[in-house]
């Protein structure tokens, strides 16, 4: 699954978040995501994050350095207080900006972030999953550990179950239409997060990808999160 992804380079998507509360009552929000490939075979990706609205929320932009090995860097530009604040790894199992995401599910899910064990296999939908266990090798994560569905022919995650600390059932993460860029690398278009404990979801809508499009390092800097538009 992770050398599927190998040379995709860089990536920029338009996104709807879609919250709902527990009586089903929904507010959307609009943003940009970007994410940048490692050149780094033994550090993790980079992704952007930028709200365009509503107004509230228009201009408040997340970076997240994923890392192997060492702890993870965050920061949050919140436009209100103009000011760049760096998100601490006690802090990352918090929710992202009230949605069901944690700042943690922003990062780039690296292999060497976990360990691994394969649990079974069987069918998910209309297709054949491997169902692996993964447990976080990381400080400060808000899982125990997670259950992820994973097709057997194209390597996609398909679902999965976060536990909480107690080893309850937290979240599930659904993964649906997926589209091939390409001719190689599969992106899902709705992602919806469950919150079972809450009974809150935030679901993420994509409405357009493009791939290779030139990004550089020098654009996922901290320094420059108050200047992005």
């Amino acid at each position: 699954m992770d050398r599927r992804e190998d040379g995709y380079a860089d990536t920029a998507a338009k996104v709807r978040m879609v919250l709902r509360n527990q009586g089903g009552e929904s507010s959307a929000r609009d943003m940009r995501i970007w994410m940048l490939e490692s050149a780094d075979p033994k550090d993790g990706d980079k992704a952007l994050v930028l709200f365009e609205s509503p107004g509230d929320i228009e201009g408040t932009a997340l970076l997240s350095y994923s890392h192997i090995g060492e702890p993870d860097d965050q920061w949050l530009f919140l436009p209100a207080l103009k000011r760049v604040k760096r998100i601490s790894s006690s802090t990352k199992s918090g929710p992202f900006v009230g949605s069901e995401f944690a700042y943690e599910d922003m990062l780039s899910q690296e292999v060497a972030k976990y360990r691994h064990r394969w649990l079974r296999d069987e069918p998910c939908g209309e297709l054949q999953c491997f169902v692996t266990e993964r447990v976080p090798a990381y400080d400060d994560s808000g899982y125990s550990r997670q259950v992820v569905w994973i097709d057997k022919v194209h390597y996609r995650p398909m679902r999965i179950d976060f536990f909480d600390h107690k080893g309850d059932s937290l979240k599930t993460l659904l993964y649906k239409d997926y589209r091939k860029y390409l001719d190689r690398y599969w992106r899902a278009h709705e992602l919806v997060m469950q919150n079972h404990q809450s009974g809150k979801s935030t679901a993420l809508m994509v409405s357009s990808y493009a791939f290779q499009t030139g990004q550089r390092a020098v654009d996922f800097t901290p320094d420059r999160l108050n200047r992005i538009r």
